[in-house]
């Protein structure tokens, strides 16, 4: 299934300013920084690309909008390697960063309005979610496949990621013919959404900055089929006024060779079977765990 961006979407007053951004307001992504370059010699990490991904698109704002602040902001997290950060930056010609230390670090990524959190930590990155930031553990894959440099392209999983966990719940605890009859029921009824459903958001207010020449590409895979389950995702996503260029049920089969001919920079999921297999193609994965936030976004 594809999918085209056309109708904007509305922004809901009570939205966090994180999530909807007022115009002029940067999309600031909060990365770890020995995931961009390693600790060992400075040498690219598995950020690395995303980030540069980052510049190409803040380039192509830039060229249509020399004065609006409405950019990727990037903030590296580290504590004692500035300066060497600093000359890494400037020799690769990333995108201009700041950098931060890691003390009070959740209330230095509230305070900055934080859209995402990049970790290499699980336990930061549970302390983010709690607080309602949307946040992943990046996985290096062993071999990275090639991305391109001139687009972004980030993949999302459904379920716990865009939206809540409500319905895997019932598969968790009911099994699959109880998650068949729960979505045939509810395939027009809107799920709660996820943690990451924000991210997507502001995604697609630059995308549409930018139209047709947008160099931004948003994914969905899921392993939902393409009945009733897939259908109840697509029209949530509607339900919320978003559309995503690219959505692939799967009915349960592995996302690897998918990803790999999609070859996002980052993919979220929840479940680490599935970050396991993106990894085998080379493609770097963002994990964190899904099962307590029901109902909380």
């Amino acid at each position: 299934m594809s999918r085209k961006n056309k109708q904007p979407s509305p922004c809901n007053e009570q939205d966090l300013k994180r999530k909807c951004p007022e115009t002029g307001s940067p999309v600031i992504i909060a990365i770890s920084a020995k995931l961009v370059f390693t600790e060992q010699n400075m040498s690219p990490g598995p950020a690395f690309s995303f980030v540069k991904a980052l510049k190409a698109v803040n380039a192509e704002l830039r060229e249509h909008y020399p004065e609006s602040q409405e950019l990727f902001k990037v903030i590296l997290i580290d504590d004692n390697r500035s300066d060497e950060l600093n000359k890494s930056i400037k020799k690769h010609r990333l995108i201009t960063c700041d950098i931060i230390s890691g003390e009070d670090l959740i209330n230095k990524l509230k305070e900055n309005n934080t859209h995402l959190y990049l970790s290499g930590s699980e336990e930061m990155v549970k302390e983010a979610l709690k607080n309602e930031i949307a946040a992943a553990v990046m996985k290096t894959p062993e071999k990275m496949a090639e991305v391109s440099e001139s687009e972004l392209h980030i993949a999302f999983d459904g379920d716990a990621v865009l939206f809540s966990n409500e319905s895997e719940s019932v598969y968790a605890s009911e099994g699959l013919e109880a998650f068949y009859k729960n979505e045939r029921e509810k395939v027009n009824d809107p799920m709660k959404e996820g943690p990451f459903k924000g991210f997507l958001e502001v995604l697609l207010k630059l995308q549409r900055k930018l139209h047709d020449n947008c160099p931004i590409r948003t994914y969905l895979v899921t392993s939902r089929g393409g009945g009733c389950p897939g259908f109840r995702a697509l029209n949530t996503l509607r339900d919320w006024g978003l559309e995503i260029d690219e959505a692939f049920c799967l009915g349960g089969s592995n996302k690897g060779p998918k990803l790999e001919t999609i070859r996002p920079h980052v993919f979220f999921d929840d479940q680490d079977s599935h970050i396991k297999d993106a990894l085998k193609f080379g493609i770097v994965g963002c994990h964190f765990d899904g099962s307590n936030l029901a109902g909380r976004m």
